[in-house]
């Protein structure tokens, strides 16, 4: 279950800045060390040592990716990221499944409707977060008339949460 929780944009995009260059300075430095470390031990002098340094820099890769989403993914440094992560994936697997969810929405389907209401909350965030006013311009007239129907169908409209429950139930259908 996910879950849509306030941010300030300036922040997000200030800390999401800072992560990024945390992490890719320790790749760098993975890739440098691994690299000469790789040459060092196995490559020939005045050889050609390609292959080693191509090797060094994939396992700095690798490192960092076993880092990342590892021990580093529950640290409060990388939570923004990992947020913004999670809120684009969540949207992508709407996106994914967004003929069905549009057809159930006009058959009145509940829980198309909710799913769709929290595809636009979400969509909005993210271009709040990621500073993308004109993307945001060309939905607000879609989303405002969904908001409409669901008021006049007496449904909720504050829908945060994503429940993957809904795709499946719509994929059934």
């Amino acid at each position: 279950m996910f879950e849509l929780k306030p941010c300030d944009p300036v922040t997000y995009r200030k800390q999401t800045r800072r992560s990024t260059l945390i992490v890719a300075v320790l790749f760098v430095a993975l890739a440098m060390l691994l690299s000469s470390l790789a040459v060092m031990l196995f490559g020939e002098p005045g050889g050609d040592n390609l292959r080693y340094n191509v090797g060094g820099v994939f396992a700095g890769v690798l490192i960092t990716l076993a880092l990342v989403r590892g021990p580093f993914w529950t640290q409060p440094w990388l939570a923004p990221a990992v947020y913004s992560w999670q809120l684009k994936r969540s949207l992508m697997s709407v996106t994914n499944v967004m003929h069905k969810v549009a057809e159930r929405v006009q058959a009145n389907d509940p829980t198309a409707i909710k799913l769709l209401r929290f595809y636009h909350l979400g969509l909005t965030q993210m271009h709040e977060l990621d500073a993308n006013s004109s993307a945001q311009a060309q939905l607000q007239g879609e989303i405002e008339a969904h908001q409409a129907k669901m008021q006049a169908l007496g449904i909720d409209t504050e829908q945060t949460r994503f429940d993957p429950a809904w795709l499946e139930s719509l994929k059934k259908v």
